[in-house]
């Protein structure tokens, strides 16, 4: 009989042979954790391949898919750090809240690149008389479409919600500052050549890369509160591997020139035969040696592009400075508790997890390019586009008179053609 309950006790008490239900319970979920890590690293390496594929995609399609790309990357960045740094204003009964959010965005959107998308547009624009009028007006209907989100922001302000709403307009302008001001500088970039966009966003994701396998081969010393995981090790290893990446990447996009050159048509795409007055950093140039190095080696003179001494200081940029966006963002996700920005990209989370280190930059090389590099070249598309935002018809064609009169002066022109145009412009102009 004693045998009978014991062996009963055993059948029904599972602990009978030292295992807690705890580890049981244990026990039972590590297979399923197991499958859920390989079926995350499974979907995270799909989508990081359908990132790879889309961007080659856009960056062939042409200058307008770059900019429509950045565009929607500062929207939905936007959308994620209002969402995560802000109560909705709908649970606190104040509708209107986010509505002002997105007004905001869409004003300073307009001001930063739509003057800057204009003069692409002249043609269309300037065939219309409200169009025409609306780009000549660009500034003043700016300011008052701000001022208008103004009003409607004290319009909307509450007793017993003053905090949470002037707290919202200043997360708003903040993010608008950090973000869609930065984009406009990579917009910038994307006009002044597709290589200035390619490489600062290649070079960050080579540090990334670098920083994360010198971390965890050779990582010791921590380097940072905020993010325990980053090492001074894989700081440093990785500003070395992405110097050696900046030149390797360089040398593999020289031979493009449509990734070089300055956009001029819009609608230009890989495909296009796309050529142009390169700008001389990417063009060989000699260099004198001091006698040191002659005498060590026998060499007096090298010669090298430019461009690759650039590129290095562009590299050590997104090494050293460039991390620290992602760091801010980070800190920012500690704040206020939560993982990752969003779920927009699977098995990445959101669209500011992957580009938070990208803005910072894309604004320092823009800065870059404008202080060392550009030649601030003037060509006849970007003065006729200057002249049709800024003067009206009768300026035009005072313009054109002085012109002939100047030509004619200089013998471009003979003295029965400038007759016949100086007569034809008063006509016109009467």
């Amino acid at each position: 009989m004693a045998k009978k309950k014991n062996a009963s006790k055993n059948k029904s008490n599972p602990n009978s042979k030292g295992t807690s239900s705890k580890e049981v319970k244990q026990q039972a979920n590590q297979p399923v954790k197991a499958e859920s890590k390989k079926y995350n690293f499974l979907i995270r390496t799909i989508w990081t391949f359908v990132m790879i594929a889309g961007f080659f995609a856009t960056l062939a399609s042409g200058h307008i898919y770059c900019i429509l790309l950045i565009t929607l990357c500062q929207v939905f960045a936007f959308k994620e750090i209002i969402a995560v740094t802000g109560a909705s204003g709908s649970e606190k009964n104040l509708p209107l809240t986010k509505t002002l959010n997105w007004y905001f965005l869409v004003t300073i959107l307009y001001y930063l690149d739509g003057k800057t998308l204009f003069i692409f547009f002249h043609d269309f624009l300037f065939d219309h008389p409200l169009l025409s009028s609306i780009v000549s007006h660009h500034k003043i209907i700016c300011y008052f479409m701000y001022l208008l989100g103004i009003v409607f922001f004290v319009c909307t302000l509450r007793k017993g919600f003053l905090k949470f709403q002037f707290g919202s307009f200043c997360i708003t302008h903040v993010v608008l500052l950090l973000i869609v001001f930065q984009a406009h500088l990579i917009i910038k970039n994307v006009i002044s050549g597709l290589f200035w966009f390619l490489v600062p966003c290649g070079l960050v994701i080579i540090n990334d890369i670098f920083a994360y396998l010198c971390g965890i081969t050779f990582g010791r010393t921590r380097l940072i509160e905020i993010s325990p995981k980053k090492t001074l090790e894989g700081f440093v290893g990785a500003w070395f591997f992405t110097a050696i990446g900046s030149i390797i990447l360089t040398r593999l996009l020289l031979p493009f020139d449509y990734l070089k050159c300055p956009v001029q048509d819009i609608n230009t795409n890989f495909f296009s035969n796309l050529t142009c007055d390169l700008n001389p950093v990417f063009l060989a140039q000699q260099y004198k040696l001091p006698p040191m190095v002659f005498d060590a080696f026998g060499l007096s003179i090298v010669t090298i592009r430019p461009i690759y001494f650039h590129v290095l200081n562009l590299a050590t940029f997104a090494s050293l400075f460039a991390p620290f966006g992602g760091f801010f963002a980070s800190g920012l996700k500690r704040t206020f508790k939560v993982k990752d920005f969003g779920d927009s990209i699977p098995g990445h989370g959101g669209i500011t997890d992957r580009i938070d280190c990208q803005f910072i930059m894309g604004s320092f090389t823009n800065l870059y390019f404008e202080t060392f590099i550009s030649e601030n070249r003037i060509t006849v598309e970007t003065v006729i586009s200057t002249i049709l935002m800024n003067f009206d018809d009768k300026q035009i064609l005072e313009l054109m008179t002085s012109l002939a009169t100047l030509l004619f002066k200089k013998g471009s022109i003979k003295e029965n053609s400038f007759k016949k145009l100086t007569k034809l412009l008063t006509e016109v102009n009467k």
